[in-house]
Order: structure tokens, then C-alpha cells, then sequence
């Protein structure tokens, strides 16, 4: 880990860029940086949470254990804050976040966060309609979870992965097939066995883990009626 500079990063979030100079040093003073391989967990479940934590680059998935399996949540990419909700509102991590690219993120002391929050309207305005883009985003999620079947399922996914995190029709999955199997809630044999459906319908076409989307109309119908 390394100490920041928060005046001069170019790496800043929308909420910090709300801070004059004076808090700019208050908030630098008070967080570290560090960087993070693929693999690595940048914060851990059921862990003592004392700092917020603000990707700066890199991917992420977030992972919760539950009673039978380790489920992902969902994916996070920077730049984003990763778990003000359980830090804010408690003092024990509920999830995990796990590095799915070298990633690189500022932990940045509670006390400090709070009292900015306090101080600086507008930093207060960015961080709570960055909490409610977040819990928007969740609910859609958990809609299409539970009121898609399997291929719609994957569909949104691919499409997720395409607009959302890559913005390119052509792009590496950063997960394995189990990973994919985990997020939408399926088998590893399905998702093998619907990712060759797509392909020999010419919708996409696969290479091990490069997915190039050829017709997105089709895709975008599957995922709405799938």
C-alpha cells in the first residue's frame, strides 16, 4: 500500500471532486492505495470493516457465502465505491469482492469519510445517488433473475458484459464457465450448451473465452423473452 496524493490523482470519483483543497489533504491523509492481481480479495466477508473502499481501475465480482454455496452478486467495475451499504451500516463486511483484472483501489478512513459527508453538501449528493444508481441496478437484476428463463438469462448477461463493462461487441468473458454458471444461476454444462446454441444460431460467436456479439436485436429479444 501507498500514500495518496487526492489533489492531483486524475483518478478522482464524482463525489471527490466536490472537495475544496483543505479536504482534498484531509482526505488524502487519511487513505492509502493499493494495488490487487487478478484473484486477489480486495475485502473479505464477515472481516472487521473500518474503511471505504473506492476502485479506482480494474473489475470486480462480489461474492456472498451462503448456507450450501459461494454465490456472485454481481460485477463492479471501476471507477466505483465497493461496500459503503455494509460499511456504513455495520461494522462486519456481509460480502466479499474479488479481483477479476489487476485492479487498484483507495481504502480511505470511515471516520474521515463521515465526516466529509458532514461538511460537504455536495460530496453527501454524489455519494447517495451513487448508493441509489446502485440499489436501482440490484433490484433490475434481481427482476430479470427471477422472471427469466436460462437463455434470457445468459443473454442479459452478454449484453451486460458488452455495454456495461466493455463497451465492444468483442471482448474477453472474465469469468470461467462456472463463474457464468454461478451468476445466472444455472449449470456449468448448460451455459456450454447455450453459449454453442448462440453460436450456431450466428448470434455470437466463441473462441474459449472471446465472445464477439454478431446480432444484438437477436440477443436483446432473447434476453427480454427468453
Amino acid at each position: 500500500m501507498k500514500s495518496v496524493s487526492c489533489s492531483v490523482c486524475l483518478l478522482k470519483s464524482e463525489a471527490v471532486k466536490n472537495l475544496d483543497i483543505p479536504e482534498l489533504n484531509m482526505l488524502g491523509s487519511s487513505c492509502v492505495e493499493a494495488a490487487f492481481k487478478k484473484g486477489e480479495t480486495i475485502f473479505k466477508q464477515n472481516a472487521l470493516s473500518s474503511n471505504i473502499i473506492y476502485l479506482q481501475t480494474g473489475l470486480v465480482k462480489l461474492t456472498m457465502e451462503g448456507p450450501q454455496r459461494t454465490q456472485i452478486l454481481r460485477l463492479k467495475k471501476a471507477p466505483c465505491y465497493l461496500g459503503l451499504p455494509t460499511t456504513m451500516g455495520d461494522k462486519i463486511n456481509h460480502y466479499s469482492a474479488i479481483a477479476l483484472e489487476p485492479s487498484s483501489a483507495c481504502f480511505i478512513d470511515i471516520h474521515i469519510f463521515k465526516k466529509l459527508l458532514n461538511v460537504n453538501p455536495e460530496f453527501s449528493y454524489e455519494i447517495l445517488m451513487g448508493v441509489c444508481k446502485n440499489e436501482l441496478e440490484q433490484f433490475h437484476r434481481c427482476l430479470h433473475l427471477v422472471q427469466s428463463q436460462i437463455y434470457g438469462r445468459l443473454a442479459g448477461t452478454l449484453l451486460y458484459l458488452s455495454e456495461e463493462i466493455y463497451n465492444s461487441d468483442e471482448y474477453d468473458l472474465p469469468l470461467s464457465r462456472n463463474d457464468m454458471a454461478d451468476l445466472v444461476c444455472t449449470s456449468r454444462e448448460t451455459i456450454s450448451r447455450l453459449l454453442n446454441t448462440l453460436s450456431k444460431e450466428g448470434i455470437i460467436t466463441v473462441h474459449g473465452k472471446h465472445i464477439r456479439i454478431l446480432d444484438r436485436s437477436r440477443l436483446q429479444k432473447i434476453k427480454e423473452n427468453g
